[in-house]
């Protein structure tokens, strides 16, 4: 029997459901924070199954592809900021970059509706399905190209909240997989009392991760002892100022002069940060032996102290340098500034800091929006730096926080976050940065410093919470004077890595094969299906 086409109205409408869907998503993250759009996965969900049965794969793939664009524009739009830097001539690719990287990252999730209307299962387990298939497929986003998991579902949480503290479990990819499941089940409501106790379910989910987080919180983190001060500078210094070559003099004057301003408790800071890309030139010239730039910022920090600077550095010829993404960690002994570690960026933002595919990318005229020609290298997988016997810290540069795990399992006592979010301007970009890098802390147990030249810059305690009075919003200058945070006990994810993620994967997969009960009528065996074909 022939399937009875859909009114062409009825299909647009189902479209534009699908786009609202992707919408509500997007405003429950942060910093909007509008939870109950989390039912778009919901009304998703209701708009995949309903796919017309004529075409029911393709018509699947378009309703997530359109939940997906709606979905990464509202998440991603700030980065049309970064062509307004040098707005005459880049000006123009703004919209076409907006809206070129919210298709592609829609692609993801075109995939996974199509997926799950593949290997739907009857009955209540399809939401199982739906939360694995959507997961599974954000883990691919995370890793494609290098990946971009920015906004993961499973982050929607505000960070240092009671459902964040899940991460500290399963990770923010196992967080992605139950708040997909959570957020699903509402659409099998209708399901009879089977729907009607998923529904349920969901609810004591949601009960648990708010009352499981919250007694985490409440559980107090045993101070260290003798914890270093930290200051963390943001001079708040636009980043179409950093490229006025007759800038560069007062931008130095400006991190030297918040680097030794005297702190009001009247101890000076044992560690100063700068963010990355602080000044506008390679650290093998401004730390050359012999410059101004070196005397200023030796002049600057006293004996003994850190400075962690993020900046870029160049190897090889002259003719032919490499450059690297670096944070340079420097010690001033005497009148000597004394390099103790180098950390180059593993974690590259393709068609930001590399041209994937090169070659073909550049003879069609597509530009990096880094202003080095030849872009970045890559540095070597993540490794934590020691900077003394009792200070060992992680550093992450930029959107490398973005990255579950990315550290490994070895312990630290802090995370170091160093961004040139000054692309973005004031958007909600920095501020979304913001929360997904805290993540990073409660995965990790450790506090993070997080220095940024135009906000938002902060210091984050191991449970993924600001310190009061340790921010800097977005344009303001100055900076944060603090002790370093204790470090947890180190959580499960730390062992466990990804694991949990896997198993909830598994129960998904598993949850495919789950057989029509008699008399149903449903056909949805996806196993079934294949062998009839």
């Amino acid at each position: 029997m022939t399937p009875t086409p859909v009114p062409r109205a009825a299909l647009w409408r189902r479209r534009l459901l699908a786009l609202a869907a992707g919408i509500a998503a997007a405003l429950a993250h942060p910093p909007f924070g509008l939870l109950p759009g989390l039912l778009g996965y919901a009304l998703l969900l209701h708009l995949i199954d309903a796919a017309p049965g004529t075409r029911p794969l393709r018509s699947a793939f378009l309703r997530g592809w359109l939940a997906g664009l709606a979905y990464f524009a509202v998440g991603t739009w700030w980065i049309g900021e970064a062509f307004l830097v040098d707005a005459a001539n880049q000006g123009w690719m703004a919209p076409f970059a907006v809206a070129a990287m919210a298709a592609g990252l829609a692609l993801f999730w075109g995939a996974a509706a199509l997926l799950y209307r593949l290997v739907r299962p009857p009955g209540i387990a399809r939401v199982l399905v739906f939360a694995g298939t959507f997961a599974a497929f954000e883990w691919l986003r995370g890793h494609v190209l290098t990946g971009f998991p920015w906004n993961l579902p499973g982050e929607t949480w505000r960070a240092g909240s009671a459902p964040s503290q899940a991460a500290a479990v399963v990770g923010a990819y196992g967080l992605t997989w139950i708040t997909l499941a959570i957020a699903a089940a509402p659409a099998v409501w209708r399901d009879g009392r089977r729907g009607r106790f998923a529904v349920l379910a969901a609810a004591l989910a949601v009960a648990g991760l708010y009352g499981g987080g919250a007694l985490r919180l409440a559980t107090p983190i045993a101070a260290a002892p003798a914890a270093p001060t930290v200051r963390i500078v943001q001079p708040n210094i636009g980043q179409s100022v950093k490229w006025d070559a007759a800038s560069f003099q007062a931008i130095v004057r400006r991190y030297v002069g918040l680097t030794a301003q005297p702190s009001r408790s009247g101890r000076p800071p044992d560690i100063v940060i700068w963010p990355e890309g602080a000044l506008p030139a390679a650290a093998n010239d401004y730390l050359a032996p012999g410059t101004w730039t070196r005397q200023a910022i030796l002049q600057a920090i006293r004996p003994g102290q850190l400075l962690l600077i993020g900046g870029y550095r160049s190897e090889g010829p002259i003719e032919r340098p490499i450059y690297y993404n670096s944070l340079v960690a420097l010690r001033r002994e005497g009148d000597a500034l004394v390099v103790l570690g180098v950390y180059d960026k593993h974690r590259l933002v393709p068609f930001g800091e590399y041209l994937p595919m090169d070659a073909a990318l550049t003879r069609l005229g597509v530009k990096s929006l880094a202003h080095l020609g030849d872009g970045f290298a890559t540095g070597p997988r993540p490794a934590p730096l020691r900077l003394s016997p009792s200070l060992t810290i992680q550093p992450l540069i930029c959107y490398e926080a973005l990255f579950p795990r990315l550290a490994g399992p070895a312990a630290v006592r802090a995370l170091v976050n160093v961004s040139n979010d000054a692309w973005f301007g004031v958007t909600s970009g920095p501020l979304q940065h913001l929360n997904l890098a805290s993540y990073r802390a409660i995965e990790a147990g450790a506090p993070m410093a997080r220095a940024t030249p135009t906000g938002v810059s902060a210091m984050v305690d191991a449970r993924g919470r600001v310190i009061p009075g340790a921010r800097l919003g977005l344009g303001q200058s100055g900076v944060i004077d603090t002790v370093l945070p204790p470090t947890a006990a180190a959580p499960p994810y730390v062992q466990l890595g990804d694991w949990p993620f896997l198993i909830l994967l598994l129960a998904s997969a598993a949850a495919t094969v789950t057989r029509p009960r008699a008399g149903t009528g449903l056909k949805s065996d996806w196993l079934a299906r294949i062998r009839l074909k």
